[in-house]
């Protein structure tokens, strides 16, 4: 039977943003919502501020913000350029996730935030005040399966978790880079205590 997280006085942070990033279908908002319940803080979805950004600005302004509505084509790419596109466009969302960052930390304002185009060494540079942690998956046919749940009706889903295991290699790497702990997301059944107590146990984050 798998255990829940529950708020605990005992397990706030000393820190105040937890960024939990992850490739698409890793696990990540499965481990981030009960993660900031048991912080007692508020969960913020990075999918949200891509939502607004975008409306806050056209295809011509913003043309990475806006990359995958305007080339339907991409889809069909081979992994390797799909994946390779995803960390430009996370480049171009990375100032206003980190916007959102400063704000947390100028109010003391404990948040988690998750989601696909959350980069790990977005948590440097702040004083250890922001930790992050990235929840990994490498096979495919996990991914798959994990996709296929999630969204049942969507037709074959093998490209895109090849598309996630590729990403999901290079969080990995830069994890590593940056000082950022990766935790696999299996055993499933632990995984939501495995990040916590990695996220406890991170030193201050290298300058990127």
């Amino acid at each position: 039977m798998e255990t829940t997280m529950e708020e605990n006085p005992a397990d706030r942070p000393s820190w105040t943003v937890t960024l939990v990033c992850g490739a698409s279908g890793a696990g990540k908002s499965r481990v981030a919502v009960p993660l900031a319940a048991r912080y007692g803080v508020p969960l913020a979805e990075a999918d949200d501020i891509v939502t607004a950004v975008q409306a806050l600005t056209t295809p011509r302004q913003a043309p990475l913000l806006h990359f995958w509505d305007t080339h339907p084509e991409a889809a069909s790419w081979a992994p390797e350029k799909v994946a390779e596109q995803h960390f430009a466009v996370a480049a171009a969302l990375r100032p206003a996730f980190e916007a959102v960052i400063a704000d947390h930390l100028a109010f003391d304002a404990p948040v988690v935030l998750e989601g696909d185009y959350l980069v790990p060494e977005s948590a440097s540079g702040h004083g250890g005040r922001v930790r992050a942690v990235v929840v990994a998956e490498d096979d495919t046919a996990r991914l798959t399966a994990n996709f296929l749940e999630r969204e049942p009706h969507a037709g074959d889903q093998r490209h895109r978790a090849e598309v996630s295991a590729l990403v999901g290699a290079r969080l990995a790497e830069r994890a590593a880079e940056a000082g950022v702990p990766v935790v696999p997301a299996r055993p499933w059944p632990d995984v939501r205590h495995r990040v916590h107590e990695a996220l406890r146990a991170t030193p201050r984050p290298h300058r990127p």
